[in-house]
C-alpha cells in the first residue's frame, strides 16, 4: 500500500533538475501527487508530496546519493495520517497587497497563530512597482479557521493589523 511522503530539494538552479527528481520516482512506480517549486535568489527549492510504497523508500533514497554529492540537501519525511485533525475547520483565502517593509509576514503569522488557525499553504513575493520602483509586497494564503472562532473577531483583527502595517488585508471564503 503506498505511503505519502514529503520530500524536500534546495541547491543551487540548474536545468533539468526537476527532470532528475521525478526520474527516480517514477523508477520507483511513486506518484508526485501536489508540488510547489521556485527558483529564489539563485538556488532552486522543490517541495512535493509522493506516494510511494513503503518498501521502495530505502532505495528512492539511495537513488538520491549523486544529487547530494552535487551539493543538494534533500530530505524524506513520511507523513502521518492526520485527514481528521482538522475536519470540520473552515478554509478562507487572505490577500496581503502593499509597499513592502519588515515584520508583514511575521505580524500577519503571529496573528493567525495566537487565534489558533493554522497556514494551509502561503505564497508571498516582492516586486517592484512599475512607476516608482517601489518594492510592492503581495501575499496569498489559504488558512483553516477552527470552528468555534467568530468569523469577525479574528478578521477584524487581522485588518486592524494590516492598517498598521500599511498594507490591505483581503480575506473570502474558499470556493
Amino acid at each position: 500500500m503506498p505511503k505519502n511522503i514529503v520530500l524536500t530539494l534546495t541547491g543551487r538552479d540548474k536545468v533539468g533538475i526537476v527532470d532528475s527528481v521525478t526520474r527516480l520516482i517514477a523508477k520507483r512506480d511513486g506518484n508526485v501527487e501536489s508540488s510547489r517549486m521556485a527558483r529564489l535568489g539563485g538556488e532552486f527549492a522543490m517541495l512535493m508530496l509522493i506516494s510511494l510504497s513503503e518498501s521502495e523508500l530505502p532505495k528512492l533514497d539511495q537513488g538520491f546519493t549523486q544529487l547530494r554529492g552535487e551539493g543538494y540537501q534533500i530530505s524524506l519525511l513520511l507523513t502521518e495520517d492526520d485527514e481528521k485533525k482538522y475536519a470540520g475547520w473552515l478554509p478562507y483565502e487572505i490577500e496581503v497587497n502593499g509597499a513592502d517593509h519588515e515584520g508583514i509576514i511575521h505580524d500577519i503569522s503571529h496573528h493567525l497563530a495566537s487565534q489558533g488557525i493554522n497556514i494551509e499553504s502561503m505564497d508571498t513575493s516582492s516586486a517592484p512597482a512599475p512607476m516608482s520602483g517601489t518594492p510592492l509586497f503581495t501575499m496569498k494564503g489559504i488558512v483553516l479557521v477552527p470552528p468555534n472562532l467568530i468569523f469577525h473577531a479574528w478578521s477584524d483583527a487581522l485588518e486592524d493589523i494590516g492598517d498598521k502595517l500599511n498594507v490591505s488585508v483581503r480575506i473570502g471564503m474558499v470556493k
